[in-house]
């Protein structure tokens, strides 16, 4: 009985102490902006429900967001962007895997600021590319907050802005990321 006792008390502090290997949030931030020119309208918009885990162990990193979940200025231009540009319905939401590439040289378990390089696949409106971007990792009261700013080509995933309104959106849409991680823990 004894025997047991000691190896269901090993395997649940090893299961905590894998847990403790990843790190998830289901409202992380990502903000797009394809304003063209600040004397026009502002292309802007932001999302608070985007979903991110990371796994320290191995530096595997996942982001998937609902498209529906942007935030526009003005209700007709979230319209515009559900039904014309992203097709929500059709492509409801964008999901990035890949990995941190310079993983090694992150200290997960000591607080400070780390440069992180991610290359993976951004999978957005039906189309998969290969991305690279270069971010923050913070490591601060047991969290991690992963920050990065990229550039996307609307064409490369196959969204066509109409001519008529080419002149006010950016074919190149700025992304910037912000999410807070806490550990993930089984329960």
């Amino acid at each position: 009985m004894k025997s047991f006792l000691f190896l269901f008390i090993l395997f649940v502090g090893i299961s905590s102490i894998e847990a403790q290997d990843k790190y998830y949030t289901k409202t992380g931030k990502i903000s797009i902006n394809a304003t063209v020119n600040k004397s026009l309208e502002n292309i802007e918009a932001f999302n608070k429900t985007v979903v991110c885990i990371i796994d320290t162990k191995t530096g595997e990193i996942q982001f998937s967001v609902l498209m529906k979940g942007f935030e526009f200025e003005r209700a007709l231009m979230m319209e515009h962007f559900n039904e014309n540009y992203v097709e929500s319905e059709k492509f409801p939401k964008s999901v990035f895997k890949g990995a941190i590439s310079n993983h090694a040289s992150i200290t997960y378990t000591k607080e400070g600021v780390y440069q992180a390089k991610v290359k993976g696949k951004m999978t957005l409106h039906g189309e998969s590319k290969d991305i690279e971007a270069e971010g923050k990792i913070l490591n601060k009261n047991g969290k991690l907050t992963i920050t990065t700013m990229f550039n996307l080509t609307l064409a490369d995933y196959k969204i066509m802005v109409p001519k008529l309104v080419a002149h006010k959106v950016a074919t190149n849409a700025k992304i910037t990321v912000d999410c807070i991680l806490d550990p993930l823990l089984n329960k």
